[in-house]
């Protein structure tokens, strides 16, 4: 649902021009049931986006739409979630709406470059598939929908990674090399991005020398993967 926000608040955002969810379709291909029930889901959205984009109009539709795209998503990423395709639930839909009523524009409004769902090229790739949640101009965004305001280390890790991936693969082929300068978490119960400075917590000394290590670790787990 963020994500269909950021579309309409910044007009050059960059997708990949399909969703995770499509892949899913896929995988459902030998359930013809699930199969026709997700390619419905899949057209239900465009049409609520397409509306949405139109108007700025946030109706239940596009909400319901946006959680049923997210039942989908587990398919694809862990072959997981098939008996909870399309179900959503009403409270779901008001939660949702609670969520994005409670984002401030100021974040996400970007100078430069917005991009959803960005992956990192052959990098992505050593880690059996990466993607984050947004790049806003200079910033990596990841979305946390948690019950405390809190950042644990496994969270600063997931964006650490993403920017070491960032650092080996780029970001979805952009050339020249997008420039990072920060890493954030987005923890939308709160309505709070919390943004951390590379410079504090990345030691440029020693960090290419990680770099090389992990890529020779990475190489290990898939030596198929080329870089």
């Amino acid at each position: 649902m963020l994500r269909f926000f950021l579309q309409r608040l910044n007009p050059r955002t960059i997708d990949k021009g399909y969703w995770v969810a499509e892949n899913a379709l896929d995988r459902l291909a030998d359930d013809k049931t699930l199969f026709v029930k997700g390619k419905k889901i899949v057209a239900a959205a465009r049409k609520d986006l397409a509306d949405y984009l139109r108007t700025g109009k946030i109706a239940d539709a596009l909400i319901k739409s946006a959680l049923s795209l997210a039942t989908l998503d587990p398919i694809f990423r862990a072959g997981l979630g098939h008996e909870m395709v399309g179900i959503v639930h009403k409270d779901d839909i008001q939660d949702l709406r609670n969520l994005i009523s409670a984002v401030d524009e100021k974040y996400f409004r970007s100078k430069t470059v917005c991009l959803i769902n960005p992956t990192f090229g052959p990098a992505s790739v050593l880690v059996g598939g990466a993607d984050a949640d947004l790049v806003i101009d200079d910033t990596i965004i990841d979305i946390k929908t948690t019950k405390t305001l809190s950042l644990d280390r496994s969270a600063l890790d997931q964006v650490l990674g993403y920017y070491v991936l960032h650092h080996i693969g780029g970001l979805d082929g952009r050339n020249p090399r997008h420039t990072i300068s920060n890493v954030a978490i987005y923890f939308s119960r709160f309505g709070y991005l919390h943004v951390m400075e590379l410079s504090e917590l990345v030691n440029s000394a020693t960090f290419p020398k990680f770099v090389r290590w992990f890529k020779r670790r990475a190489a290990e787990a898939f030596p198929d993967v080329a870089l």
